[in-house]
């Protein structure tokens, strides 16, 4: 009987990449998997199962580069003399061994290898810190109840003074083996978890898990420049691995309470300083906070509201790089209110005096209208 094309079998175009050849055998494979279908009946089963092989024979070559450069050169008769796979040559018992990235988890299967122990989950705790400490550093101590070796047992699970038994059900392999439909599928074992052991005389104090919950001090060491959000990992604090299997990692969340005068952009420090009318028209010196204490700043007359003056080192070290940002003293102009009677008095005199020369961006601006609109 003639073979039909395999890129009509697997219903894509000649062009189809790896990952739509991949998609399209899927789809195939659920169609026609006969043991998607256990109540159909026996006639109907046997086709499915030649449709099925007939899909996978297309994939193998499909996926192949050198299988399928000859087959789009010369068709079936390419692939003979050992080229590609003949139906009646095909060891579909071993299929899952061909496609096993396909089939793993495709119908509840479990493919891989025993799994042996299990790694510890990892946790997460929030480190809440002061904007001084974020900025400093500071090790924290931190309380976290996880999952731990038991104190009883030593992890084992086994009663003190027994110890894990080879498990009855798979010989100690971890895995099963059985007939799925017309090919063998290799499944962890359900009755040792993929582990080959057997505790036949559990632990008390843990029931066989091996682990109990307990709380324990982890002493964090929290860099210096930390920032709302990172996250400190310390290897091998989260929970105890399974059966002598590693440990998870504790994942710290850092978390920075606001400050009344300090902001952060970046490695950066800012602080907005109010100065009065007086003190930016004339000019002063004043000493403003800094995470080191307090620092001078040289105000010349004529600062104007929204001026940054820079203060090198003064900000907070950096996680990337050495060394350290700097902090930016933005100052604002504050408008005097609730004047009294000689204090309105003597501003307006000032005004009256004052030439264009005092307030050039006063007088260019209304220059501008002037000239726009007369």
């Amino acid at each position: 009987m003639s073979k039909r094309d395999y890129y009509e079998v697997l219903e894509v175009g000649r062009d189809a990449g790896a990952e739509s050849l991949k998609s399209a055998f899927r789809r195939k494979a659920t169609q026609y998997h006969p043991d998607r279908h256990p109540h159909a009946p026996e006639h109907e089963r046997k086709q499915m199962e030649e449709r099925f092989k007939e899909a996978a024979e297309a994939y193998e070559v499909l996926s192949d580069p050198q299988k399928r450069a000859a087959y789009d050169r010369y068709g079936h008769e390419g692939l003979s003399g050992g080229a590609g796979p003949r139906a009646s040559q095909m060891d579909y018992a071993d299929l899952n061994s061909l496609f096993g990235d396909l089939f793993e988890g495709f119908f509840g299967m479990d493919t891989g290898s025993p799994r042996g122990g299990r790694r510890g989950s990892d946790l997460r705790v929030e480190a809440r810190l002061s904007f001084e400490e974020a900025a400093a550093g500071k090790e924290v101590t931190l309380e976290v109840a996880a999952l731990r070796a038991c104190a009883s047992c030593g992890g084992s699970g086994a009663k003190p003074g027994s110890r894990a038994v080879a498990c009855r059900a798979c010989g100690g392999r971890g895995q099963v083996r059985y007939q799925q439909g017309f090919f063998s599928v290799a499944s962890t074992c359900s009755h040792c978890g993929g582990t080959g052991r057997s505790i036949e005389q559990p632990c008390a104090a843990c029931r066989g898990e091996g682990r109990t919950r307990q709380a324990r001090t982890v002493r964090v060491n929290i860099p210096a420049g930390v920032a709302e959000g990172n996250q400190v990992r310390v290897r091998g604090e989260g929970e105890s691995g399974w059966q002598g299997a590693p440990d998870g990692d504790l994942y710290v969340a850092i978390r920075v309470a606001p400050h009344p005068l300090f902001s952060r952009e970046g490695d950066d420090v800012v602080c907005d300083m109010p100065l009065t009318f007086g003190q930016a028209a004339l000019g002063c010196e004043l000493e403003v906070p800094t995470l080191d204490g307090r620092a001078k700043v040289k105000v010349p007359s004529g600062t104007q509201s929204g001026k940054v003056f820079r203060l090198k080192g003064k900000g907070i070290s950096s996680l990337s790089h050495h060394g350290r940002g700097d902090q930016l003293v933005r100052v604002t102009v504050e408008t005097p209110v609730k004047l009294s009677a000689q204090q309105r008095e003597l501003l307006a005199e000032f005004e009256r005096l004052s030439a264009a020369e005092a307030n050039p961006q006063h007088a260019s601006f209304f220059d501008k209208v002037k000239q726009l609109f007369d």
